[in-house]
């Protein structure tokens, strides 16, 4: 059962991470330059997210927003509450989830590409939002201790891990009992082919590390989660012809779903 959860294609994981920190780093730096995928304001406002709370955040945080869903309606954060972001960016999650919270509560965002982080604490610090915190690390090795936040959220960055399972395992680690995931992410409905699936630069563009959907709930639920809601994001698309392609043949496509600590 373990082997068809975490069937991972034989990508060159250091390869992979790097890629995806040269994509990242010019999303940071250059957030109106080409790319697979879409990003910005008028994606985030597709993908559910409501004005007001965009128009009190950091622009340049939206101007770089590469997600793929919007699940803060799955988090349903209250004040007080400790949330982890998984793959942070340049932090626009991290300020939704700080006015959701309050300044009672506290946000932690990680994430690998060093461009992201310093971009998101050059705004926070800004906006004067001290509730929120960033951490150098990868996923799959988080530095925070067992049980200690309330909910963890992430858009469209566990797709670009090599280890997913591994990933789930450390996000129900650090929840505390009772604490729920709410994640947006790339998902297949059939295997891609391994000319795919094992191509760095596609696995960095969110289309050749995408898991199948039904491994992927399952790899969520054999970290010791219960997964309760799964809803697909039709507003999301695919930009370039060939993840289009990718996106026709395989069905690449858009979910945001939640899941509880068991």
């Amino acid at each position: 059962m373990t082997s068809s959860i975490a069937a991972t294609p034989s990508v060159d994981v250091e390869q992979l991470r790097t890629k995806v920190q040269d994509m990242y780093r010019q999303v940071a730096r250059e957030p109106q330059g080409h790319f697979h995928f879409e990003m910005g304001r008028a994606l985030a406002e597709r993908l559910g997210y409501p004005p007001g709370d965009l128009d009190a955040i950091p622009a340049e945080s939206i101007e770089s927003f590469a997600g793929v869903g919007h699940h803060f309606d799955l988090a349903a954060l209250r004040e007080g509450e400790t949330v982890l972001d998984l793959g942070s960016g340049s932090g626009m999650d991290t300020f939704v989830a700080a006015r959701r919270v309050g300044a009672r509560g506290a946000v932690i965002g990680v994430d690998m590409t060093d461009a992201q982080l310093q971009k998101a604490e050059m705004l926070r610090d800004r906006a004067g939002l001290g509730q929120v915190t960033y951490r150098t690390a990868y996923l799959e090795s988080l530095p925070l201790p067992d049980d200690s936040v309330d909910v963890v959220i992430s858009n469209g960055v566990i797709n670009l891990c090599a280890d997913k399972a591994g990933v789930f395992r450390e996000a129900a680690r650090v929840l505390r009992p009772g604490g729920r995931l709410a994640i947006s992410d790339i998902v297949t409905e059939r295997d891609l082919p391994e000319t795919v699936s094992c191509d760095a630069t596609l696995w960095a563009a969110c289309i050749g590390g995408a898991m199948r959907q039904d491994r992927y709930i399952a790899a969520i639920e054999a970290a010791g989660l219960r997964v309760t809601a799964v809803q697909e994001n039709p507003a999301y698309r695919f930009l370039s012809r060939s993840a289009q392609g990718a996106s026709r043949e395989y069905g690449v496509r858009s979910v945001s779903l939640r899941a509880e600590k068991v």
